[in-house]
């Protein structure tokens, strides 16, 4: 799996931002997920192979270490390099998704016990969207006053379109993605960043004025110093240098490309991919068979 996960970085990149945000923020996390699944297997099936080739464990399950051994001659360090960067892959993951979970926990810790919308007595201004069962808005006085009635509908109506469409699950998918694999690194960057867009676009809708959303990004942005302890945050203004482009689609859309074609291509080579690694299992399978008859 050394090839199709650059491969899908180049697709997204030249595809996604010709998607409509949210399709695009769906099929860049899920596609990855599946390039990275895809990787870790193919990491574990040549680790197995590794240990297939210990002779205490052909004795054991009877077959023949040498035969196993000699599949790979050539190449005869890459299965203990796979296990070696399986192992680095495990870890990576069981990081993210412990360092995912404490940032859910912190989000919740300290508000108070509420409806939908949560405000919060702090001068610093705020805004930012908590998921759970019910998620919540929570936003800070000090965010409230620095816009006007339109702009706070804007506000709200865009971190409600990151709950409602279930955001944080596409966040936390692109960050478990990119721990599988160097080359998916910034994965959740853009996909962050479309998630945005697909608010902004919603928020746009409810509120029927794409240039109030744009000016409540934009006040919002250049107020809010940024929360690192949440899961990505969700903010309304996320910081960084995305906002000025979020606010020139609002402003300046551009037609997004309907075509199932460009929707097709990251999504097949996720499903390449998967089934290079379907043929790498029976492979694998098929290796020990013949080893058991070369016993």
């Amino acid at each position: 799996m050394v090839v199709v996960p650059p491969l899908i970085v180049v697709a997204i990149r030249l595809l996604a931002d010709r998607l409509p945000p949210s399709i695009a923020a769906v099929i860049v996390a899920w596609s990855t997920v599946a390039v990275g699944a895809a990787s870790m297997i193919n990491l574990g099936v040549f680790a197995l192979v590794a240990i297939a080739e210990v002779p205490a464990v052909g004795r054991t399950f009877g077959w023949s270490s040498p035969v196993v051994a000699a599949d790979t001659a050539y190449v005869a360090w890459a299965p203990w390099l796979s296990a070696a960067l399986l192992v680095i892959g495990v870890v990576s993951v069981a990081r993210r998704w412990r360092r995912q979970r404490r940032a859910l926990d912190l989000g919740q810790v300290g508000l108070p016990a509420g409806g939908p919308l949560v405000v919060l007595s702090d001068e610093s201004p705020q805004a930012f969207a908590v998921p759970g069962h019910p998620g919540h808005v929570v936003v800070t006085t000090g965010m409230r006053r620095l816009l006007t009635d339109r702009q706070f509908d804007a506000l709200l109506a865009h971190e409600h379109a990151h709950l409602a469409a279930g955001h944080h699950r596409l966040l936390r998918l692109a960050e478990l993605a990119a721990a599988t694999h160097p080359a998916l690194w910034w994965v959740p960057r853009h996909v962050d960043y479309l998630v945005e867009r697909a608010a902004d676009e919603q928020a746009a809708v409810e509120v029927g004025s794409r240039r109030t959303v744009a000016h409540a990004i934009g006040v919002a942005a250049l107020a809010a110093t940024g929360r690192q302890d949440l899961p990505h945050s969700l903010h309304a203004a996320a910081p960084g240098g995305v906002v000025p482009r979020r606010v020139a689609e609002l402003l300046h859309p551009h037609p997004p490309v309907r075509s199932r074609a460009l929707r097709a291509l990251p999504v097949s080579l996720a499903v390449a991919s998967l089934l290079w690694t379907g043929e790498a299992v029976w492979d694998f399978f098929e290796l020990l068979s013949a080893a058991r008859l070369g016993r």
